[in-house]
């Protein structure tokens, strides 16, 4: 009986020895939420460096960043809970930007970076639909005259914009209730409105690291920002 018993406790010593899991690593990349600023932000909550972007789905220079820098970014940074990644919109491009603001956030929290992703790679495309409206002035003047909701309807029809959001995975329906959503365009205005007058911001991209405002707009800068404050 003894001799059992001697066995089972040295069967069991290795186990001790190791003992319990480390408890898995949390997926920063996955970890996304809507902030109080209009915003939303990738990555560890407690990331002891936060990164704000206002940025315009519709700016070429934000175009090349989100091309060259995100994947770095996410890789290297916010992926090992070092850096979270804010992005505000900031309408620079007016109707066209707010349309594509309110279908990003149509999707979702958790489908809101890979969307954003997805329509800064598609860029070109509506910029080249852009080109060929601004011949049609007195379109565009006509348009001036309409509400917020139904100007962002009618550039999302004329560029291609609701059209795109269904490869996305969102319903027709659902794009055009989104377009209309007053709250949604008053909140999309407000982050506008509070990165202009609080925050100084009048161009994209711009970028906060850890609430300073930096001169990188580029990714090779911007990265030097990032170790500089600890990354």
């Amino acid at each position: 009986m003894m001799q059992r018993l001697l066995s089972l406790f040295l069967a069991l010593v290795p186990l001790f020895a190791l003992g319990a899991a480390p408890a898995p690593q949390p997926n920063w990349l996955t970890t996304v939420v809507a902030t109080p600023e209009g915003g939303y932000r990738q990555g560890n909550p407690n990331a002891p460096i936060k990164l704000i972007e206002y940025g315009s789905r519709g700016c070429p220079t934000c175009y090349a960043f989100a091309t060259d820098g995100m994947k770095p970014l996410r890789d290297q940074y916010i992926a090992t809970g070092k850096v979270s990644y804010e992005y505000r919109d900031f309408l620079v491009h007016g109707a066209p930007d707010l349309a594509l603001a309110l279908l990003n956030q149509c999707v979702g929290t958790a489908r809101f970076f890979p969307v954003l992703d997805a329509i800064y790679a598609n860029q070109p495309k509506f910029e080249e639909r852009l080109i060929a409206l601004s011949k049609q002035e007195a379109t565009l003047k006509a348009w001036e005259k309409l509400p917020p909701a139904q100007i962002a309807t009618k550039f999302a029809d004329a560029l291609g914009m609701v059209t795109f959001l269904k490869t996305q995975g969102l319903p027709e329906a659902r794009a055009r209730q989104c377009l209309a959503d007053p709250k949604a365009i008053a909140r999309i205005a407000k982050t506008y409105a509070d990165g202009a007058k609080l925050h100084g911001v009048n161009g994209t991209p711009t970028f906060f690291v850890n609430g300073r405002r930096v001169s990188a707009i580029t990714w090779p800068y911007l990265e030097s920002e990032l170790r500089a404050a600890g990354a």
